[in-house]
């Protein structure tokens, strides 16, 4: 018997037919003997909706009544879920983030799971019922909810295996697993069967939305096997974890993101400390630098680019508005049309020539690298949005990452879901 934590994203209980589907995978791990949890996170697109609310009413709503407001669309799914669990004749108990026990710091919006008091979930369990928890949600030293960020109910369900010491935490997705690359980008990827914590957590980094990369950082950190899988299907996904069975690829994936946007800083003083006048500010500001270009310097003055998420846009803006007169710098540029394409792989330590592979390769398909950016097991290159997935699929392809099948996109419909529903009650 394992006992198992099991988190289903917002596609899975989008509607009440999905409910019902995650209701019977649920009892089915029941039956067969396992202990299992549930983690949910909102219904669909009720993040986003709540979002947009809260817009209507308030340009710049306080983040504590945000961390409120958004904090509702998980307690939804997991009192339906419960409901659904209790209407096929087992017991169920839904928990907020609260209740769970999830304790995090005082930070809205991205706060950090500091500690998981396990009591009332063991109890439940204990007593017989299938706990289900709500995610992207925990409670702070003053008695505040705060949220953990986008895709925060996967580091909910990490937090909560750990806690409770599980055998396994799955996350079921829309997905069934991680591909060597994003399938509907390059049609040939592979679907990986093992993944290492170190190239899951540069994938997840990088724009792979399988896993968010907090998850998979608190995974590492406390060994918690991961398995990804799709909601809609049985089959074996894959497996985040420490010690693989297998020798590692040189590449194990290629990840990118449309998502990043570069800032190029003009007529900047070449001056000692500029930079890190330029950088400490952004930090100070919650911008998240990701790569950093600086050319050579002509006239005693210099160009500084960067990228960051576009999500940090407006604070970025914010920053070097002020920051330029400061600086005595003449401009800033903003190019939101970049994509980042990464190569990931624990076997490039040992393996020199990636990075001449690649560039050739991008040479050769007339791709031209904006930025470049490195560690022990990623290359990294900006490239134009608009060559993003040709860079993807000649990578993959070079690197000998292709499959011999070609993957299709399939979605079900609600008449579908309620047909495998049926089928097996």
């Amino acid at each position: 018997m394992a006992l198992i934590v099991a988190k289903f994203g917002g596609t899975s209980v989008a509607s009440p037919e999905r409910i019902q589907m995650v209701a019977k995978r649920l009892i089915a791990k029941r039956q067969a003997g396992h202990q299992v949890v549930a983690v949910v996170s909102a219904m669909g697109k009720t993040t986003d909706e709540l979002v947009g609310l809260a817009a209507a009413l308030n340009d710049n709503p306080p983040a504590r009544e945000m961390d409120r407001l958004l904090s509702t669309g998980e307690q939804v799914s997991m009192t339906l879920l419960a409901m659904a669990i209790e209407a096929r004749g087992y017991k169920a108990m839904s928990f907020t983030g609260r209740q769970a026990g999830i304790e995090t710091d005082g930070t809205h919006a991205k706060a950090k799971i500091v500690k998981v008091h396990n009591e009332r979930i063991m109890d439940a369990l204990g007593r017989g019922y299938i706990p289900v928890v709500a995610g992207f949600q925990g409670i702070d030293a003053n008695g505040d909810i705060t949220t953990l960020g986008r895709g925060g109910s996967d580091t909910t369900a990490v937090a909560v295996a750990w806690g409770i010491g599980a055998d396994v935490c799955e996350i079921y997705s829309d997905v069934d697993g991680v591909y060597s690359a994003d399938p509907r980008v390059a049609p040939r990827a592979r679907k990986l069967s093992q993944v290492s914590y170190d190239d899951m957590l540069e994938l997840s980094g990088a724009g792979a939305g399988v896993l968010q990369m907090r998850a998979v950082e608190f995974a590492r950190k406390w060994s918690v096997v991961i398995h990804s899988r799709s909601a809609f299907s049985d089959a074996e996904g894959t497996y985040i974890k420490e010690d693989l069975d297998m020798e590692e690829a040189v590449i194990t994936g290629i990840a990118h993101d449309t998502s990043e946007i570069k800032f190029t800083v003009r007529g900047v003083p070449d001056v000692t400390g500029v930079a890190a006048k330029v950088f400490s500010t952004l930090a100070a500001n919650n911008v998240n630098v990701d790569m950093i270009i600086q050319n050579t310097s002509q006239d005693g003055l210099a160009d500084i680019s960067f990228t960051c998420p576009g999500a940090d846009k407006r604070r970025a803006c914010e920053t070097l508005d002020r920051l330029l007169p400061q600086i005595a710098a003449k401009e800033y540029l903003l190019d939101e049309s970049i994509a980042k394409v990464s190569l990931v792989g624990t076997g490039m330590k040992s393996s020199p020539g990636v990075a001449a592979q690649a560039f050739q390769t991008l040479g050769e398909n007339k791709i031209n690298i904006i930025a470049i950016s490195t560690s022990p097991i990623r290359l990294s290159v900006v490239v134009d949005g608009a060559q993003a997935t040709a860079a993807v699929r000649c990578l993959h392809t070079a690197f000998g990452l292709d499959s011999d099948s070609v993957f299709e996109e399939t979605q079900l419909s609600a008449e579908e879901i309620a047909a495998k529903m049926n089928k097996g009650r």
